[in-house]
């Protein structure tokens, strides 16, 4: 079977995915939770029903806590994320909820702009020192640039597809990016390089031995012999991260369903992107020693 015929379509689907996500990302970017935009996140749990808004509880709290969201985190259970405050602030806070319905706290935590910041700062280069350091490795195993490049632009297309979603997400649906959206961005990383590295590690081999078949050949070959294993590990992971995504809890929903987008784009960029751009590559280089040669003559 002739995978690499159909690479243009490849890229098309890609691109259809990719271009909304991207337009939403420049217009709007990711909504950050307060590990990066600063703040207080406040869990709580009343032993009694109540109905609670944003207008109702900043009216009610005033000055000692600016509530900028509320959310439901299970029955009678809500987290409210607003301006940053201290504990004793804090301990005030519940006072005055205690007045309604006896509460209990589950979760305090508060990050300052300066720490907010800095944690930004150390994410963005872990993610790029990834990025470098995976290069450079692929480059060194296959001893052609052309695999770390190709390796590289196959992740920078999952990260933005991941990117993309949670930016639409975030615009419709306000969901936020934090610590833990890094590391699934980070594992998505490595779970696609992975499966890139178990094709192109097969191209090698089949190149070895068969030295004189076409570059093309040896591409879909690489691809139809590996795609079955492929498959297979995939599906078990994206059957438990969707088990995950609609059953588990609150807290770590949206960090399985990053993991989940990454786990389907990061399988679908191994074979259809990272290995026609191997193609497109080589078409590259055949043409332009092609010109060299009209040139020399």
């Amino acid at each position: 079977m002739r995978f690499l015929r159909y690479r243009t379509f490849y890229f098309v689907i890609s691109l259809l995915v990719i271009i909304p996500g991207l337009i939403f990302l420049i217009l709007f970017g990711l909504k950050p939770s307060i590990d990066f935009a600063g703040g207080t996140l406040l869990e709580l749990r009343f032993t009694a029903p109540i109905t609670l808004s944003t207008e109702q509880l900043t009216e009610k709290l005033g000055e000692l806590f600016v509530v900028e969201s509320v959310q439901l985190s299970g029955e009678n259970q809500y987290i409210l994320k607003g301006a940053e405050i201290n504990n004793d602030q804090k301990n005030q806070v519940l006072a005055q909820l205690e007045l309604d319905s006896p509460v209990e706290e589950l979760r305090f935590e508060t990050v300052g702009p300066t720490l907010s910041k800095e944690l930004l700062v150390k994410m963005l280069t872990a993610v790029a020192l990834v990025a470098v350091l995976i290069t450079l490795y692929v480059w060194k195993q296959f001893s052609e640039l052309k695999y770390g490049i190709c390796a590289i632009l196959a992740m920078l297309h999952d990260s933005l597809v991941l990117l993309g979603v949670f930016s639409i997400l975030g615009y419709f649906y306000g969901i936020e990016v934090d610590v833990l959206f890094v590391t699934a961005v980070l594992t998505t990383l490595s779970f696609s390089v992975h499966d890139t590295i178990v094709i192109y590690d097969r191209i090698r081999e089949l190149r070895r031995k068969n030295p004189r078949v076409e570059y093309e050949t040896v591409l879909d070959s690489a691809v139809l012999e590996t795609m079955s294993r492929s498959l297979n590990n995939s599906i078990t992971i994206i059957l438990m991260l969707l088990v995950l995504t609609l059953l588990g809890g609150e807290s770590i929903r949206l960090f399985a369903l990053a993991l989940l987008i990454g786990s389907v784009t990061g399988t679908y960029s191994s074979a259809f992107t990272a290995v026609p751009l191997l193609s497109l590559w080589e078409d590259f280089q055949v043409q332009r020693k092609l010109r060299l040669s009209k040139h020399s003559r």
